[in-house]
């Protein structure tokens, strides 16, 4: 059901958060959103989400009403979260409040998790292709330095799991927005491919993370969709899987 991640083990020495992603294993949905589908913005039936959240949250020992969550948009606006509950248009949230548990939907796009373990605050990422072109990562990390006095070497990052680099194919409309130091040009395929995990992990490098600081998800919702739930792979129809993090 949860992702193990060794970003947890990471801040064993750190005050105590929760972190982690869901998988699309231990629920109770059908086809096509089989099985744990936390997706609220989704056509399943909102009872089988809703359960689904409070299997998910429970294995957290959390519930629903401690959990702030937007309906991102692939915009980047950035919401500081003083109470749990929905919110809409956000695609970054961050809080030093305790209690409450940021989540980023995702489905293919890259969650990421920050943890300013001097001032105890975080953030909760989504950053799509859109996202990342927009440097949401690093416009979130500024507002973090001037909020909370954030410095690249207290934090600890985690780029979840999200479309891997051979399978995020585009064409040049949305390579063209990328350095080229994240694409790359087939021959064969006539399209580009686009590392999104990089972008997004050159970003915290920029601001100041040791590399040792960040971890980066080894999986791909593509490649390992049996696991993951993936929009691109599944033509749209398909779940939705959470990242998380909260301070207790």
């Amino acid at each position: 059901m949860i992702n193990k991640s060794s970003f947890i083990q990471s801040l064993k020495y750190c005050p105590k958060i929760i972190a982690g992603e869901s998988t699309r294993l231990g629920g109770i949905g059908k086809f096509p959103y089989e099985s744990l589908n936390l997706g609220i913005h989704t056509d399943d039936d909102p009872k089988t989400v809703m359960e689904n959240r409070r299997i998910f949250f429970t294995s957290l020992g959390k519930k629903e009403e401690d959990v702030a969550g937007s309906h991102q948009i692939h915009g980047d606006d950035l919401l500081m979260v003083e109470k749990p509950g929905q919110y809409e248009g956000y695609d970054a949230l961050m809080t030093n409040k305790k209690g409450i548990l940021l989540s980023i939907t995702i489905a293919d796009c890259t969650p990421v998790l920050i943890y300013d373990s001097a001032n105890d605050a975080i953030a909760a990422v989504h950053a799509g292709w859109k996202g990342t072109v927009k440097k949401l990562v690093k416009k979130t990390l500024g507002q973090m330095a001037e909020h909370f006095g954030t410095r690249g070497e207290d934090c600890y990052a985690y780029i979840g799991t999200c479309i891997d680099e051979c399978s995020f194919e585009v064409d040049a409309d949305v390579a063209d927005s990328f350095d080229s130091s994240f694409k790359r040009w087939d021959e064969e395929r006539s399209k580009f491919f686009i590392n999104l995990k990089e972008a997004n992990r050159k970003q915290l490098l920029d601001f100041g993370l040791p590399a040792a600081q960040i971890e980066v998800s080894p999986f791909s919702t593509y490649l390992d969709n049996e696991r993951f739930f993936s929009y691109r792979k599944e033509n749209g129809r398909t779940g939705r899987m959470l990242a998380v993090i909260g301070l207790i």
